[in-house]
């Protein structure tokens, strides 16, 4: 179980990277009012990726230490607070038919939610940022 938490730990950093990246490029398509290129939607589908990788390694590590010694609270509200966050992750395909400016809008403002939710996960595990 370790080595899956350890792996869990190092997709984070791959989604806070990634998530960064994409957040700046969005960003600046919006504000630019650039046009979307297939490399902007291959982006925000390896963000989306990243995030459902790490649910499912979560997912994992949830159900593994459940059995091993029950239902622990602050796991309980991380995976609720890390599901809300693919869901919102996946709401990215509501705009694949947009307009540019919109995609960059939209695509900038849901990572800037799956963050703060992000945040908000992390926050109410015992170590943090720690593992």
């Amino acid at each position: 179980m370790e080595i899956l938490l350890t792996i869990h730990s190092i997709v984070r950093w791959l989604v806070v990277v990634v998530g960064v990246i994409a957040f700046i490029k969005f960003l600046l398509g919006w504000l630019r009012k650039a046009s979307f290129q297939p490399m902007d939607r291959g982006l925000m589908s390896g963000f989306v990726g990243l995030i459902d990788l790490q649910l499912l390694l979560g997912l994992i590590l949830f159900i593994w230490g459940w059995l091993d010694v029950g239902l622990v609270r602050y796991r309980a509200e991380h995976a609720f607070t890390m599901i809300l966050v693919v869901v919102l992750a996946h709401l990215s395909r509501r705009w694949r038919n947009a307009d540019d400016t919109t995609k960059f809008r939209s695509y900038a403002l849901i990572i800037l939610g799956i963050f703060i939710l992000v945040f908000a996960g992390i926050a109410v595990l015992p170590q943090g940022w720690g593992v």
